[in-house]
């Protein structure tokens, strides 16, 4: 047991034997997982309501939105109601030349989402991606330099075999978020980061 661990020992149970209840340690670490999976729940939850404010400020009709959300008419009515998307926030830019934070950090997201989809067995970014869809990581300044880490060893790695759009991405990206635009952009962090992967994602398939 580790030192400063508190015991919550059953009653009855024998003296000086092993403890028939858990220590606060392993309790935490029980929990910890569910925890990240409900915290992941309630930020996907605020991300969608955020994602129908945006879309509503692109001039989408209440029942676009709910088909694709996968809602009810009357439950998008009741959010944008909520959340005050009667008035909806100028349309966030789509555009992928954008110097914010929030953007490039989603571009470097879709960026290392493509490389793993292309290699999942070799590239070293994998795990961590896997770690952002599940709400296991988050964009913390360390965290997005060690998905940066991740991405350039990728492309080293995986140099001869990767379209030279990659590349270029990421220099733009790297460029990007070693000086960061301070402009106010519109839109939440989440739904900017959101954005951006999707549309880089787009972009390096040819689908944009």
């Amino acid at each position: 047991m580790a030192s400063g661990e508190r015991v919550h020992r059953t009653p009855g149970g024998p003296p000086g034997g092993p403890p028939e209840g858990l220590t606060e340690g392993q309790a935490e670490r029980i929990l910890a997982g569910m925890n990240e999976v409900i915290r992941a729940g309630e930020e996907m939850r605020r991300l969608r309501t955020e994602m129908i404010k945006v879309l509503a400020g692109f001039g989408w009709t209440q029942e676009r939105i709910a088909r694709v959300t996968d809602m009810s008419q009357p439950a998008v009515s009741k959010q944008m109601a909520k959340h005050g998307a009667d008035a909806p926030e100028p349309p966030v830019g789509l555009s992928l030349d954008q110097r914010d934070a929030p953007w490039l950090e989603g571009r470097l997201w879709g960026l290392a989402e493509e490389i793993s989809d292309a290699f999942p067995e070799t590239a070293r970014c994998t795990r961590f991606v896997d770690a952002l869809a599940r709400g296991k990581k988050r964009f913390t300044p360390q965290n997005v330099d060690e998905l940066r880490r991740l991405v350039e060893e990728d492309l080293r790695l995986h140099r001869s075999e990767l379209p030279a759009a990659h590349r270029a991405a990421y220099d733009t990206i790297g460029r990007g978020l070693d000086l960061p635009a301070n402009a106010a952009a519109t839109g939440a962090a989440p739904v900017r980061r959101t954005l951006a992967h999707r549309i880089q994602r787009d972009a390096l398939r040819g689908d944009a």
